[in-house]
């Protein structure tokens, strides 16, 4: 019976165009992802973050830096100013972002994770995810499939590439993004973390809602 069963197998593989033997793993892919910045215990989801955010098509343009503490999906402060707000901004696409390249996404009961075609991205194939359930509509991440480091997210009508790898506290962050939009391919904004901190307690000061 198993003999039998293997060869039909075999079959319904070959008659699929293979689709069987060549379909992703994605708690594979993740896991990969996530042990290629540190492992799940390093994962980001407290932090403070100096930080630069150039918001215009000039990468070259001067802005000012700012302070940010970030605790993903739910709350981002700058200084004491808490930028989420139930009444105003539930969905806050930036806090969303961040919890997608600290990768803590992927980690929520609610995320509903398959499997979409690869894409090329810097000349390098990229393995793709699509995030569901736990953020709306869908987001796409993809990873290099060389080192599973995280390279884009495809997001409503953004397309947001990482780059420029730093590492603190044993946890690996891409410090470089750039927006692009999907209908134009323009660069709209430009970010990059300066300074990174893990923090174990909210500092005095900020408060949850």
């Amino acid at each position: 019976m198993r003999f039998i069963s293997f060869v039909a197998l075999c079959c319904i593989t070959c008659l699929s165009g293979g689709a069987i033997a060549t379909e992703p793993d994605t708690t594979e892919v993740i896991q990969r992802a996530i042990d290629a910045v540190g492992g799940e215990d390093k994962l980001l989801r407290l932090f403070r973050a100096r930080e630069t955010v150039n918001v215009s098509s000039d990468p070259e343009k001067k802005v000012p830096e700012r302070v940010s503490v970030y605790e993903p999906p739910k709350y981002w402060w700058t200084g004491k100013n808490e930028r989420v707000k139930n009444e105003t901004k539930p969905d806050e696409p930036a806090t969303f972002l961040v919890w997608a390249w600290t990768l803590t996404i992927l980690t929520d009961p609610a995320s509903k994770v398959e499997a979409i075609p690869d894409v090329v991205e810097s000349d390098k194939p990229a393995v793709g995810l699509r995030v569901s359930g736990s953020v709306t509509p869908h987001m796409d991440i993809y990873f290099d499939k060389a080192d599973s480091r995280l390279v884009r997210i495809d997001w409503r009508s953004d397309i947001h590439r990482f780059s420029d790898w730093k590492e603190h506290d044993g946890v690996k962050y891409p410090a470089k993004c750039v927006g692009y939009k999907k209908n134009s391919g323009m660069p709209w904004y430009f970010s990059e973390i300066i300074e990174l901190e893990r923090l174990k307690d909210l500092p005095e000061g900020l408060k949850r809602r």
